[in-house]
């Protein structure tokens, strides 16, 4: 089902990279999931997916979203001010979320967000609950762009870092540029070569760590390559292991 959403907020983080806040009356969520914004256009509907970025509990919805040039639908939001209207699906639809992981023995200390582009989006509303923090001893966000103007969220990261002082590693990688305020590998090369590990100070193993993966297929593809090699194994429902993945595309 879908319910008209008004535009109550814009963040411009490039001229291609964006995010809008969507006063939508949408059934609640779990952080992670995503919801879905439309158009009618020639009497079809045209719809995608976007992760909700904030947490649950709030008054509305907030996407992140870069604009494709050829897209069916992101020049459209692109070009949304405040008070306009988009259609939102009334309820929430995913499985990246904390609660697809094991609790107990077969948690882990340690929980290893990897993310590309606007995929960072889910992880950004897991972390602005409560629950990773009181479940691990660190989170690391793994954070992967090519341009340093892409890293969107950056003011709201810093200030989880100084809420969560001991407990958060944020791992910025840019691979266009350089960048003095993190690294410049790709996520797979940073796992298979350990700098990850090294950066972190934390190691990543099947005993330690539970790992999430969101963002482009070829990244995640290859991460979770280069984590088996490590001797993790895909966390399933039926076989509780240690990597979940969402591809975002």
């Amino acid at each position: 089902m879908w319910t008209t959403g008004t535009v109550i907020e814009r963040i411009e983080w490039n001229e291609k990279l964006f995010s809008l806040r969507i006063k939508a009356d949408v059934e609640p969520f779990i952080a992670g999931q995503f919801i879905k914004l439309s158009q009618i256009r020639d009497e079809k509907r045209i719809a995608r997916a976007y992760s909700v970025v904030n947490p649950p509990g709030k008054d509305y919805i907030e996407v992140l979203a870069v604009a494709v040039e050829d897209g069916q639908l992101s020049p459209d939001l692109q070009a949304l001010s405040i008070g306009d209207t988009i259609e939102v699906s009334t309820k929430a639809a995913g499985f990246m979320t904390l609660d697809e992981i094991p609790t107990g023995a077969l948690q882990g200390p340690h929980l290893w967000f990897l993310a590309t582009g606007t995929a960072v989006g889910p992880f950004i509303s897991m972390m602005e609950t409560a629950e990773p923090w009181q479940r691990f001893d660190k989170v690391v966000l793994v954070y992967g762009v090519r341009l340093i103007e892409d890293l969107a969220y950056l003011p709201q990261l810093e200030a989880l870092k100084a809420k969560y002082p001991t407990q958060f590693i944020f791992i910025p990688l840019v691979t266009r540029e350089a960048y003095s305020g993190g690294l410049s590998c790709r996520i797979p090369d940073g796992l298979q070569s350990g700098i990850l590990e090294q950066t972190a100070g934390v190691a990543l193993n099947q005993d330690n760590s539970q790992v999430m993966i969101c963002g482009n297929p070829g990244m995640i593809t290859d991460a979770q390559t280069a984590l088996i090699e490590k001797g993790l194994v895909k966390n399933l429902r039926r076989a509780p292991g240690q990597i979940t993945v969402e591809k975002y595309w």
